[in-house]
């Protein structure tokens, strides 16, 4: 998909049971406007209307990019 970013966040959260906390990730998909955000790039997204059947959210920045990855 061409302007789509997936990006995964990252929560802890409590198990009721054994009391414990627990890592869960969630998979967003993002809209991207101008393709500018890459792979391993700390991202800050926006909620939005629904953009497609699964997308969303939209890219609002890009806080921190990701170092020792290549450029294309």
């Amino acid at each position: 998909m061409h302007k789509t970013i997936t990006v995964e966040a990252e929560r802890r959260v409590m198990h009721p049971r054994v009391r414990k906390y627990v890592r869960t990730t969630t998979r967003l998909k993002a809209h991207d406007e101008r393709s500018e955000a890459r792979v391993g790039d700390t991202v800050r997204l926006m909620e939005s209307r629904p953009l497609s059947k699964t997308k969303r959210w939209r890219l609002v920045e890009i806080v921190a990019r990701a170092r020792g990855l290549e450029q294309p």
